[in-house]
């Protein structure tokens, strides 16, 4: 929280709403909540953000410097379809520009090389949307193929530690993730091995 209440909530009617009201009409036709925070991003701290999907509706993301190289935004595909784990384009952040996408668009922060990049997140609801069953109502289909490795989730994913190393400090989430569903596993799926335990006395 940024304790800027009253800008925040002008920013969501006078101009977040009337821009998704185009872009996601279903989702984004009423957004009546928001909760707004500031990430950054900087070498030998956070230096990025695991993929995922945000817990909004809609997300306006807009970037307020500093100087940096790398951390690019990766979006793949939408939850509730088939090419949710598949790359779909990365965005380079640019002081000043801003991007508005659907919550359950899957996507994250990747590597920051040099510098700091600082970003406002603002995080739409709609309770009409939520009350005909939101984001739920799109199950997760079986995937047509193995994932494409930009898109892996060390946090939700399987079958990560099959096609990925893990980053330093992450190897505690293997063998704890939930993506995909059983039933919903490509032909030929083979989860990761389990953390082993920690060697006794």
């Amino acid at each position: 929280d940024i304790g800027l209440e009253p800008l925040v909530a002008a920013l969501r009617a006078e101009v977040l709403q009337p821009l998704a009201e185009v872009l996601f009409p279903e989702e984004a036709a009423e957004l009546d909540s928001h909760h707004a925070f500031m990430v950054r991003y900087k070498p030998h701290e956070d230096t990025h953000l695991d993929v995922h999907t945000d817990d909004s509706d809609v997300t306006f993301n807009v970037c307020l410097g500093r100087e940096f190289t790398g951390a690019g935004l990766t979006f793949c595909g939408v939850q509730g379809t088939e090419g949710h784990r598949q790359w779909a384009l990365t965005h380079a952040h640019r002081k000043g520009w801003a991007v508005l996408h659907l919550g359950r668009h899957r996507h994250g922060a990747d590597v920051i090389e040099t510098g700091e990049r600082h970003n406002l997140i603002v995080w739409s609801r709609s309770s009409q949307w939520r009350r005909v069953g939101g984001n739920n109502r799109f199950p997760y289909p079986v995937e047509p193929g193995p994932p494409d490795p930009r898109c892996l989730s060390y946090t939700h994913d399987r079958d990560y530690g099959v096609f990925a190393t893990y980053l330093p400090g992450t190897e505690g989430h293997r063998g704890k993730g939930w993506c995909p569903p059983p039933g919903a596993e490509y032909r030929g799926f083979r989860a990761e091995d389990p953390l082993p335990p920690p060697p006794g006395p």
